[in-house]
């Protein structure tokens, strides 16, 4: 029988260490065009099963991406995983040649499924709404130092603050654009808005970030923004359940939308004052809300139907 070919990729800002697993051979590219190219080269020859690396932050996208449009299964994993993973193999060292090799035990003892990339226009919606978040941020800071600030850098404050809020604007009107334009993205949009509760920043946040609402069952959809309670047990211990993981950008939007909705939408609000008065925490309950709001959402684009309470409440379990 042919074996498998794992390949284990770690990146850094400068450089591409690769390894296959079972392999003494090792190669290092710049991690540039001209290193993802050779890259590309090097995988025909290897004719890889699966791919896997560490998600970075930004370091790995070029590479995800490129490998991916190739025709190449990748998985881009949590490097909590992996250093988890190395420690229980008693690997304590770290080298950027090391943890490659880690990598690729990691993918051929786990086999973590590949995961489909969104394609251009969704990653460039993505980059927009990631500077969307930092253009709100900067905002916020400026805005704070404003009260405190020397009378001789106000004006600069000031000055700064114009720009942040001319330049928030524009990409604003950039997204707006990008849905307006995208028949399938102005389906969704229109869809989920129709909850009440939920405004623009939400839907371009979930058509950026989170492409897969529509597509997942609830229990899938929640774990992947985590917002899936997981237990605490062992022995007769019954621990507290409690979130864990997930894409962040996607959970603080669902929550500042929630929030909203547990006032002015009839299905939530009434959730969560059931919630309120059997006894749990308002936190506790407006995260039950936020979890139930993502699976309303799911359930909706799933069956391509707009808001109506006395739909949408037998379509969705999710308590």
């Amino acid at each position: 029988m042919e074996m498998e070919s794992f390949v284990g990729i770690d990146i850094s800002k400068a450089t591409i260490d690769v390894t296959v697993h079972e392999s003494k051979e090792h190669w290092t590219f710049t991690n540039d065009e001209n290193g993802i190219k050779k890259l590309t080269n090097l995988m025909r020859k290897v004719s890889p099963d699966l791919i896997v690396m560490e998600s970075t932050g930004s370091y790995e996208v070029a590479v995800a991406y490129e490998l991916s449009a190739c025709g190449y299964p990748v998985a881009v994993v949590n490097p909590r995983h992996i250093r988890d993973f190395a420690r229980s193999t008693g690997l304590l060292a770290k080298t950027d040649v090391l943890d490659a090799r880690v990598i690729a035990r990691f993918a051929a003892t786990i086999k973590p499924a590949p995961r489909v990339l969104p394609d251009e226009d969704t990653q460039r919606l993505a980059a927009i709404m990631s500077r969307r978040r930092q253009l709100v941020a900067m905002l916020t800071a400026e805005k704070n130092r404003l009260g405190q600030a020397n009378r001789i850098i106000k004006e600069r404050i000031a000055q700064h603050i114009s720009w942040l809020e001319q330049e928030l604007d524009d990409i604003n009107k950039e997204s707006g654009s990008m849905i307006e334009t995208n028949p399938e993205w102005k389906e969704k949009s229109d869809i989920m808005q129709s909850v009440p509760g939920v405004g623009p920043n939400l839907s371009l946040t979930l058509l950026s970030d989170l492409p897969e609402l529509g597509n997942l069952n609830r229990k899938q959809i929640a774990a992947l923004c985590g917002l899936a309670p997981f237990n605490r047990d062992s022995g007769q211990m019954r621990g507290k359940r409690s979130i864990w993981g997930g894409r962040s950008s996607v959970r603080a939007a669902v929550y500042m939308a929630a929030f909203s909705a547990v006032r002015w939408n009839p299905l939530l609000r009434e959730f969560y004052q059931r919630l309120v008065d059997s006894g749990k925490r308002r936190k506790v309950a407006l995260v039950a809300c936020m979890r139930k709001l993502l699976c309303i959402l799911n359930a909706m684009l799933k069956n391509r139907t707009v808001w109506n309470a006395q739909i949408i409440h037998p379509l969705v379990s999710c308590p």
